[in-house]
């Protein structure tokens, strides 16, 4: 099993950030489909202050680019990102059109 762990950063607004924790209640079918059928096994996002970490746990068959050309291929996941943009900012140092960026593992015991 893979591990990826992930940041981004939402906007700093109360209300926007209590609408997307409560968009993550109960994510689309077709979200919870796109992520699972990319071979990703389990997700979870945490959050402090404005800041999101995601741990992504993915069977050998994920990658990430085969993730991202399936994604551009579905309308629904577009929608999805599109809506999740209204709330997210990229966090510096990401590249331009950036938005979850990939973090480096310094240390496990």
């Amino acid at each position: 099993m893979k591990k990826y762990c992930l940041t981004l950063d939402l906007k700093d607004d109360a209300d926007l950030i209590a609408q997307y924790e409560e968009q993550h209640k109960a994510i689309w079918p077709e979200i919870r489909d796109s992520i699972t059928t990319a071979g990703i096994t389990n997700m979870e996002i945490y959050r402090l202050g404005t800041r999101l970490f995601m741990i992504i746990e993915a069977n050998e068959s994920f990658n990430f680019s085969k993730k991202a050309a399936m994604d551009a291929g579905n309308a629904k996941v577009q929608q999805w990102e599109n809506l999740m943009w209204k709330y997210q900012q990229p966090i510096k140092g990401a590249l331009a059109g950036e938005k979850w960026v990939l973090m480096d593992k310094i240390f496990q015991l």
